[in-house]
C-alpha cells in the first residue's frame, strides 16, 4: 500500500472502532461499531497513559487471514466526544501503514538522511566546471551517510575535454579513477587508487545494463566474485574488503557512458535495494550532466590555451636590442583563458618592436580575436611603420571588422571592439623608444639605480572608436633599463582603483634585481600584484635593454653630388677594413655606390650613410624624398634600372622605411660573408 493510502481508526477506550477508512478495513477487517482486535493491545484503559502516544509501533500482523506482514501504527490522543462534556470517553487515532512501505517511519534518520542527499546533490553538483572537482564533490555528498566507500571513475577521454565514443561492450570502456571517498570503519587498502586505470572489465549479464545506462545493485559481494570475470588476483583491486553489498550506476548523458560511480556498504547494517538504487541514479544523473558541462568546458579551455600558448611568443628571446620575458595568468573563478596578449617584433637595423594588447572577454572568441590583431600588428609592423599610423592602420581595421559582426558573420568580431593595444619601437642605435597607444596603460621604466616610473605616453581611443589620432611620444632609455608592459589585468581589481593597482606594480618593480634573470622578476611581479584567484587575465611583458656601442656604428653626412659617390665608396671599404670585415668590402661597397647614387639622383640632398655591426652588417641610406623606390627588371635595351635588383640579389634583406624626413633603405647581411 502507498504511504498515501495510509489507513486511519478511531478508537475508543474499548478498542471498538468509531470510524476508519477504507484502507482500515482492507487491513484490520474491521468496520465502525466492532471491536478492532489488532489494535487492541495499543489502546490505553480508561484513566491509565499507558499507549506509546505519538510513537511509532510495530505489530505483527493484521486480521485479515493470512495477513503475514507487520503493520507500523502511530496512536495520537484525540478530544472529546463532545466540545465540553469532560464525562465523555476518550477517542485515540491511530495511523495503520505495512511496516515495509513506511521507510520513513521505520528508519527516520535514514529518511532524513537520504532527502538530504537529495537536496545536497540539487545545490552542490554541477557548481564547477572541473570535472575533477565535480567527481570529489559527488562521493563527499555520499559518504558516509550513504555509502561506507564511493568512487567515481571517469573515461580517460572526458578528462581530456573529448567526447567519449559509443561503445555496446563494458570491456571497451576506459575509465580512470578520478575521485574516491571513504568511512574510516571500511578496509580499502587493496582497492585500485585515484589516478590509476581501471583495468578492462570482460563483458556479461552483470554489467550490461551499465552500458544501457541502468543501475546495477548487487546486495551481497559474493554475486561479483562470481560475475565480475575479472582475474581472482586482479579482484581486491575492484572489491573492498568487507562490503557486503554494493550499487554502480553509469555517468549517462546524451547516450554516452561518461564513467560510473559505486558505492559499497560495509558498516552500514543494511544492503542496498531498488530505492537505494533509485536515489543513485537521481544523483548520478545530475552528476552526468554536471561532468558534461566540465568536459565541454574543459575542450574549450584546452583549445583556447593551445591557440593562445601557439600564438605568443616565446617566453624568453635575447636580440642586440633587448632581452625579453613575457609572462600569461588565465583569470580564476572559471573565467579562464582571456585575450590578453604581448609579442616582441625584431625590426630592420638592429631594432625592436614591443607589443601589449587587451580584448574584451573570454574564451575561444576572445582568443580568436586576439589572434587576428596580433596577425594584424605583425603585417602592419613589417611595412615598419611608426607606433601612431600602425594603431591608425589597426583602428580602422577592427572598425571594419566590427562592421562584419554587425552582419552577423562571426562572434569573435565582437571582441576586438574596444580592444586596447600599446606599440613601442626601441632603437639600440640611438637608445630612443617611440611608442603610441590605444587605450592601453603605459609602460613604467626602472633605469639603473632609480626608482620604477611609469612612462607619461599620450593616451589614445580604444580601438574600433574611430576619427581620433593617436599621438606618438619619445622617450630616452638608458643602457640596462628595465621596460615592463602589462595589461589592466594586473593593475585593475573588483571594487579596487586602478592606482592603488598601479602603485602594487611599481612596489613590485622596486624591488626587483636588476641582475635576476627577467622570468624570475616577472613571476614575483605576479606574486606580489596579483590575487589568488584574479578577476581578469594578465599579461606581462618584461624588457632588459641593450645599446650599441659608438665603434658599432658608422654614419656619414654626404652633400647632392655624383662625385662624391666614389668618396662613400672608400668610406665604407675603410671602415669594413677598420672593423676585419674585408671579406663583406665588395658586396657593401657596391651596395652603398648604387643607393647612394639613386638618392643623389632622384631625391637631392643631403644624403647620409650609416653602417651598423653586430650580429648582422647593416648599411643604411637615408635621404628627403617620400618617394617609394620600387624592384623592377630591367630590359636589355635599358641602360638603368638594375640598381634595386642587385642590391636584392646581393643582399639577405633589403627594405624602406618612411621616416618624418624622408624615408631610409636599409640593408643586411649575415657576417658570414654574401648569400651564396
Amino acid at each position: 500500500m502507498p504511504v498515501s493510502e495510509t489507513a486511519a481508526v478511531v478508537l475508543d477506550d474499548a478498542g471498538v472502532v468509531v470510524a476508519c477508512s477504507q484502507g482500515a478495513v482492507k487491513l484490520l477487517d474491521c468496520a465502525p461499531g466492532q471491536t478492532c482486535a489488532p489494535l487492541l493491545g495499543l489502546v490505553p484503559r480508561a484513566g491509565t497513559d499507558g499507549a506509546p502516544v505519538g510513537r511509532p509501533v510495530t505489530i505483527p500482523g493484521g486480521g485479515h487471514a493470512g495477513q503475514k506482514a507487520a503493520l507500523t501504527c502511530t496512536v495520537v490522543r484525540l478530544a472529546a466526544r463532545t466540545p465540553g462534556d469532560c464525562g465523555a470517553d476518550a477517542q485515540w487515532l491511530v495511523l495503520v501503514t505495512p511496516a515495509d512501505t513506511v521507510v520513513q517511519a521505520v528508519e527516520p534518520d535514514a529518511w532524513r538522511r537520504r532527502t538530504g542527499l537529495s537536496h545536497a546533490a540539487a545545490a552542490g553538483i554541477g557548481a564547477s566546471l572541473d570535472v575533477t572537482e565535480t567527481a570529489e564533490t559527488l562521493v563527499n555528498l555520499l559518504v558516509p551517510d550513504f555509502a561506507d566507500l564511493a568512487t567515481v571513475d571517469i573515461a580517460e577521454q572526458v578528462l581530456v575535454g573529448d567526447e567519449p565514443p559509443h561503445l555496446d561492450a563494458s570491456g571497451d570502456v576506459r575509465l580512470r579513477r578520478t575521485a574516491a571517498a571513504q568511512s574510516p570503519e571500511i578496509s580499502a587498502e587493496d582497492l585500485l587508487a585515484v589516478g590509476e586505470a581501471l583495468p578492462p572489465v570482460t563483458d556479461g549479464t552483470l554489467m550490461r545494463p551499465l552500458m544501457e545506462g541502468l543501475p546495477v545493485v548487487v546486495p551481497d559481494v559474493a554475486i561479483l566474485h562470481a560475475e565480475l570475470g575479472v582475474d581472482p588476483e586482479s579482484l581486491p583491486l575492484f572489491v573492498p574488503s568487507g562490503a557486503h553489498s554494493s550499487i554502480a550506476v553509469p555517468l549517462y548523458a546524451r547516450g554516452l557512458i561518461l564513467g560510473c560511480v559505486t558505492v559499497w556498504r560495509s558498516q552500514l547494517p543494511s544492503a542496498f535495494g531498488d530505492e537505494d538504487a533509485a536515489l543513485l541514479q537521481d544523483v548520478v544523473s545530475r552528476a552526468a550532466l554536471g561532468v558534461d558541462n566540465a568536459r565541454r568546458y574543459t575542450k574549450e579551455h584546452l583549445s583556447a590555451v593551445a591557440l593562445q600558448r601557439s600564438l605568443l611568443p616565446r617566453s624568453a628571446l635575447d636580440s642586440a636590442a633587448a632581452e625579453t620575458a613575457g609572462l600569461y595568468q588565465p583569470a580564476g573563478g572559471g573565467l579562464g583563458v582571456g585575450g590578453d596578449w604581448f609579442d616582441v617584433i625584431p625590426l630592420p637595423s638592429l631594432r625592436v618592436a614591443f607589443v601589449v594588447g587587451d580584448v574584451v572577454g573570454h574564451g575561444l572568441d576572445a582568443t580568436a580575436a586576439m589572434a587576428r590583431l596580433r596577425t594584424a600588428v605583425r603585417t602592419l609592423a613589417d611595412l615598419d611603420l611608426d607606433p601612431g599610423e600602425l594603431l591608425t592602420h589597426l583602428d580602422d581595421l577592427v572598425i571594419g571588422l566590427s562592421g562584419e559582426e554587425v552582419n552577423g558573420v562571426s562572434r569573435s568580431e565582437a571582441a576586438v571592439l574596444g580592444a586596447t593595444c600599446l606599440y613601442a619601437v626601441y632603437d639600440p642605435v640611438t637608445r630612443g623608444c617611440v611608442a603610441a597607444t590605444a587605450g592601453h596603460p603605459p609602460p613604467a621604466m626602472v633605469s639603473p639605480g632609480e626608482q620604477p616610473v611609469f612612462v607619461d605616453v599620450l593616451p589614445g581611443p580604444p580601438l574600433g572608436v574611430g576619427g581620433m589620432p593617436f599621438e606618438i611620444t619619445e622617450f630616452g632609455v638608458r643602457p640596462g633599463s628595465m621596460l615592463a608592459f602589462f595589461t589592466d589585468g594586473l593593475v585593475e581589481s573588483r571594487g579596487g582603483d586602478i592606482e592603488e593597482g598601479m602603485d602594487r606594480l611599481r612596489s613590485a618593480l622596486t624591488g626587483a634585481n636588476s641582475s635576476r634573470p627577467l622570468g624570475e622578476i616577472g613571476q614575483s611581479v605576479f606574486d606580489s600584484v596579483l590575487p589568488q584567484e584574479p578577476s581578469d587575465d594578465a599579461a606581462l611583458l618584461l624588457a632588459r635593454t641593450h645599446a650599441l656601442s659608438s665603434d658599432q656604428v658608422a654614419e656619414w653626412e654626404l652633400e647632392a653630388d655624383l662625385s662624391l659617390v666614389a668618396h662613400a665608396r672608400e668610406l665604407v671599404v675603410g671602415q669594413l677594413s677598420s672593423w676585419q670585415l674585408d671579406e663583406l668590402s665588395f658586396v657593401t661597397e657596391l651596395v652603398a655606390s648604387e643607393l647612394v647614387t639613386n638618392a643623389i639622383r632622384y631625391a637631392g640632398g643631403p644624403v647620409g650613410l650609416r653602417l651598423i655591426r653586430d650580429r648582422v652588417l647593416v648599411c643604411e641610406v637615408s635621404d628627403p624624398s617620400s618617394t617609394q623606390p620600387r624592384l623592377r627588371r630591367a630590359r636589355e635595351t635599358d641602360e638603368g634600372g638594375r640598381g634595386l635588383f642587385l642590391v636584392a640579389q646581393l643582399t639577405d634583406r633589403w627594405g624602406c622605411r618612411f621616416t618624418g624626413s624622408g624615408k631610409t633603405i636599409w640593408t643586411e647581411q649575415p657576417l658570414g660573408g654574401p648569400l651564396g
